[in-house]
């Protein structure tokens, strides 16, 4: 039985929040700066800086500060940790549905 570690689980809980992901999706395209990652998010500083940290503390950004700019870029780790189990499920209920549809198939040819 396949389970999830807690870098998955901590992975899955940082990107649950609509905010959070809109981060992560504007840092797929290169790395920014805190508030070019965060912006037009609509909530205030001390808000988007507690989202920051939740993507921190999972290891889904890692920050780099030089002087007084604060750069971002993706953790690919715990990303790729989680996009992995993501695939071993996709891939078990294709399988699963892959069964039912032979099922069905078989049990049609037998109808006739």
């Amino acid at each position: 039985m396949y389970s999830v570690s807690e870098m998955a689980n901590d992975t899955f809980s940082a990107l649950a929040h609509p905010i959070r992901r809109s981060i992560v999706e504007r840092l797929a395209e290169g790395p920014a700066s805190v508030g070019e990652a965060t912006r037009n998010a609509g909530v205030s500083k001390p808000t988007l800086s507690r989202h920051v940290r939740v993507l921190e503390d999972a290891g889904v950004v890692v920050r780099v500060i030089d002087g007084r700019t604060h750069r971002l870029t993706l953790g690919i780790g715990p990303l790729t940790e989680a996009t992995t189990w993501l695939e071993r499920q996709r891939a078990r209920w294709e399988s699963l549905f892959d069964t039912v549809e032979d099922y069905l198939e078989e049990r049609e040819e037998n109808r006739t």
